[in-house]
């Protein structure tokens, strides 16, 4: 009888521990969506950073499920003890993982390699943590309830669906977009540490815990609040789809998204070249030689609206729809970019896809479903959308280009990012040739990470002769390769 008494405290009720479990399980699931989102300004997202994270934390979640049971096994206090400290764990550990990733960054891990083992020494750990108390909040359930064992774990399993279903809602709709992924993190550490307050109690009521351990859980409530929510967070600007930085350097105010150079603007615009990065000269050159005096040019991705203000400044009857899925990006080149905020300030942002009031319309929406929904024409289509250092790939596939071809007259130009006749690259290319009879391509200089931009131009008839190329481009050969679908596609640079 003593043995019952010590392993389940009173005061405990049964609903206590179905919310610890819920509670538990939805902080798990935020974490793993802040692990993924945090990942990309360090190494963009793309399928394989996602499946990377999805399957270490699963993996953690696995170990500290396996732990967890032996910890189950022992006295109360012990196993008491034992779920305190890993929830302490979890505190400290999720809360200093968006600075942990940095220290592994600034070491030099790069790549994929270097990816996967950051995602490893980062996320793994919490992961384990977070989830040691489960098996024992099941086993006090379970004993809660003599006679009701199967009901009683049926709610344990049920619990923790649901924990991590709220977790991941909440996670993607609320926390991410409103504070932030190093305050997610921070809230996540807190959350964990509120959880010993239902602990608090030992073998019988009334038992207060040690003076280390109330001194421990000071000293990390200290530390989730100071790292956390006083320290310096991982983007300057941040929404669930962007983590953007806007810095002033060598003339220019650049605008940076998951660390990858999405827009410039000249601090004192130069008239001979008034637009800052050499791929949007050169595709500005291509427009200006390829199109008429009052053409309709789709924008897919506003990125800093350098394009669209060129064409809008220098074309009186040209008109643009710059379709940007991320609004925080308008917003940041309204206050950062000044020619193209004086454009902003004059647009027209949609609020139908098939609005036109405007010479520059700004449709926030996803590039593709724009694609699909639109009943618009254009005369010409500029493809510049990027989720981090990539082109997201449901906007690299046939079907797209497909589509561009049956709303879009003229030609269609397509900036990527990859390394020299790298796959992203043939297999765009291989689209292009197959909805395109005349495809051109031109390469930048290769960056440190080994990849240039690569520009390609297509079109329904042939391309007017240009003599004049950015400095540092040449023209470039593209192999041949299997195009991408939406069945198979491009999975990420590896």
């Amino acid at each position: 009888m003593q043995k019952q008494v010590d392993a389940m405290p009173r005061g405990l009720r049964f609903s206590e521990i179905i919310v610890l479990i819920l509670v538990l399980s939805a902080v798990g699931l935020t974490y793993e969506i802040a692990a993924g989102r945090v990942l990309a300004p360090f190494f963009g997202t793309s399928l394989l950073t996602w499946t990377t994270v999805i399957a270490v934390v699963l993996a953690g979640f696995s170990l500290g499920s396996a732990l967890g049971g032996l910890i189950a096994e022992k006295p109360y206090a012990a196993a008491r003890r034992d779920v305190r400290n890993a929830l302490i764990a979890s505190a400290v550990l999720m809360t200093v993982s968006p600075t942990f990733l940095g220290v592994l960054d600034a070491i030099g891990l790069r790549g994929t390699g270097g990816m996967v083992v950051s995602v490893i020494l980062v996320f793994f750990p919490a992961s384990v943590c977070i989830t040691l108390p489960s098996p024992f909040l099941a086993k006090l359930a379970v004993e809660a309830r003599p006679g009701r064992e199967g009901s009683s774990l049926g709610l344990v399993l049920a619990a923790g669906s649901v924990g991590a279903i709220f977790g991941a809602v909440l996670a993607g709709f609320l926390l991410l977009p409103l504070i932030g992924s190093t305050a997610t993190f921070a809230a996540c550490g807190l959350i964990a540490l509120l959880c010993l307050l239902f602990l608090r109690r030992g073998g019988n009521e009334g038992d207060a815990p040690e003076t280390s351990e109330t001194v421990i859980s000071l000293a990390a409530v200290g530390l989730v609040g100071v790292a956390g929510f006083a320290g310096t967070p991982v983007c300057q600007y941040e929404s669930g789809l962007s983590c953007l930085h806007v810095v002033t350097r060598d003339g220019a105010v650049r605008l940076y998204s998951d660390g990858t150079t999405q827009a410039a603007e000249d601090v004192i615009p130069d008239p001979e070249s008034p637009l800052a990065l050499s791929y949007t000269q050169w595709i500005w050159d291509r427009l200006d030689a390829d199109l008429g005096a009052s053409p309709a040019v789709l924008f897919v991705g506003g990125g800093g609206y350098s394009l669209p203000t060129q064409l809008v400044e220098a074309r009186p009857g040209a008109s643009a729809v710059a379709v940007e899925i991320d609004p925080l990006v308008t917003q940041v080149v309204r206050d950062n970019l000044p020619r193209a905020s004086a454009t902003l300030m004059e647009a027209v942002f949609e609020t139908g896809l098939d609005q036109d009031n405007g010479r520059l319309n700004v449709v926030h929406a996803d590039g593709r479903v724009y694609l699909n929904e639109t009943d618009k024409r254009f005369d010409a289509a500029v493809m510049d959308a990027f989720s981090s250092g990539s082109v997201p790939a449901h906007l690299a596939t046939l079907e797209t280009y497909e589509r561009l071809r049956e709303i879009v007259a003229g030609p269609v130009y397509v900036n990527l990012i990859d390394r020299p006749d790298g796959s992203l690259v043939r297999g765009v290319h291989a689209i292009l040739t197959s909805v395109y009879p005349h495809v051109i391509a031109i390469e930048g200089p290769t960056g440190r990470s080994g990849r240039a931009n690569v520009v390609l131009a297509a079109s329904p008839v042939p391309f007017v002769e240009m003599d004049k190329l950015p400095e540092g481009y040449g023209t470039t050969t593209v192999s041949a390769a299997r195009a991408f679908t939406d069945d198979r596609g491009w999975v990420g640079h590896r």
